[in-house]
């Protein structure tokens, strides 16, 4: 019997029969993963140094301005009073 189209595509195909590679990062220590730091090209170490930067410098800015501001509103305030003044038919939700 020939084997059918359908059946063809069931196949295994020459790289499912390869067995499975290790993982590079399987099971390593903490000193294996920062060795492989120097694998890391010189190029990026600018825009990861930059990157970083913007980063620490924007959680900061955020959070001296949630602190620091009191005219800001973070909780919905007065809600019984909205909702009495509001309309019938007309409430936000």
């Amino acid at each position: 019997m020939f084997a059918t189209r359908s059946m063809r595509m069931f196949r295994a195909t020459p790289r499912m029969m390869r067995p499975v590679p290790k993982e590079e990062q399987a099971a390593h220590t903490v000193s294996q993963r920062l060795r492989r730091i120097k694998q890391v090209p010189a190029e990026l170490w600018p825009l990861g140094i930059v990157v970083g930067f913007a980063v620490c410098a924007s959680v900061y800015s955020i959070t001296r301005h949630l602190y620091t501001d009191k005219t800001i509103r973070l909780k919905r305030q007065n809600r019984l009073a909205e909702k009495h003044s509001a309309p019938h038919g007309e409430e936000h939700h």
